[in-house]
């Protein structure tokens, strides 16, 4: 997620929103229309009111998932232990504006910054119990991986050339023979279990607190049916030392799926780390980070 306000991708702004909800939901036409504080690549979110909320989507790519989360979610809520969105009302093009969007109910609490978590391995355990109860939902009739999740839920190989390129291309700044061995095993340990939901995109952008704790759980536009490897990723990208060794007591997966979570780790890693390394040091500097962490980790458990 970015820190920024809206900047008008896809033509998007408070003014297109204020006659989309007017043209489609008057009863709402008389409520102040304000980006968030923190908003997110895919879709922006915009208040409306004090208790809703405007999604709207940034891109064709990011379409699927507005029909997905507004079947799915209702349908998941009540198998959950956090809060996650709930749909008041789906909107349909109009005014310019070319994709489907929704309005939904407003959720407290700020992104997961870890300066706003009162304990970290606590922390680490509430996002383990709510992925262990999403794996336990009927997925039976769930949306399989694919182009809708951008592959998050299949195997990591569908990233395979985006990662060897990334590979040739950090040559001088990573331990690319490490590297190459965890990515192989990651690609070599397929997925045998049965499949289950998979939320996609686990990250303290998109986990809500209040209060220290975990409150909410957002943005399922990447979910489906799967393997739920993906959504190990968080281990290195916002845990460390005893928070991550109690997401993955917690968690409780098996020795595969781990070497599948450091592949997308590390695809991700490489991926941000080549395009930053000679524009964001800060950024890259995280990356960097989040590499290590998944090598030593293939090291102490692969």
């Amino acid at each position: 997620m970015h820190s920024t306000p809206a900047d008008g991708r896809a033509g998007i702004d408070a003014a297109l929103v204020k006659r989309l909800i007017a043209g489609q939901f008057p009863q709402w036409s008389n409520l102040a229309v304000t980006p968030v504080e923190v908003d997110g690549w895919d879709n922006r979110t915009y208040r409306l009111g004090d208790d809703m909320s405007v999604r709207l989507p940034t891109a064709a790519g990011y379409v699927p998932a507005v029909d997905k989360e507004n079947y799915w979610l209702p349908r998941l809520a009540p198998s959950l232990p956090i809060t996650v969105p709930t749909v008041l009302a789906a909107g349909i093009p109009g005014d310019g504006y070319p994709f489907p969007w929704s309005v939904r109910a407003w959720l407290p609490g700020q992104t997961a910054d870890p300066e706003r978590i009162d304990d970290m391995s606590q922390f680490a355990i509430s996002v383990a119990e709510f992925l262990r109860a999403l794996q336990c939902c009927d997925a039976a009739d769930g949306p399989v991986a694919g182009a809708h999740s951008f592959y998050r839920g299949a195997s990591p190989a569908h990233y395979e050339e985006e990662t060897r390129r990334c590979l040739a291309a950090l040559a001088d700044r990573v331990d690319t023979a490490r590297a190459a061995v965890v990515w192989e095993a990651a690609v070599s340990a397929e997925h045998s279990g049965a499949p289950v939901w998979f939320h996609g995109d686990i990250a303290s952008g998109n986990l809500l607190v209040a209060d220290g704790k975990l409150t909410a759980v957002i943005d399922f536009g990447t979910c489906g049916v799967g393997d739920p490897a993906c959504d190990l990723v968080i281990a290195w990208t916002m845990f460390s030392g005893e928070s991550r060794q109690a997401f993955r007591q917690a968690v409780d997966l098996d020795k595969s799926t781990w070497a599948r979570a450091r592949g997308w780790a590390l695809w991700k890693a490489l991926l941000l780390l080549a395009q930053s390394v000679d524009t964001d040091r800060e950024r890259a500097g995280a990356q960097q980070r989040v590499i290590d962490d998944v090598l030593t980790d293939h090291d102490d458990f692969g």
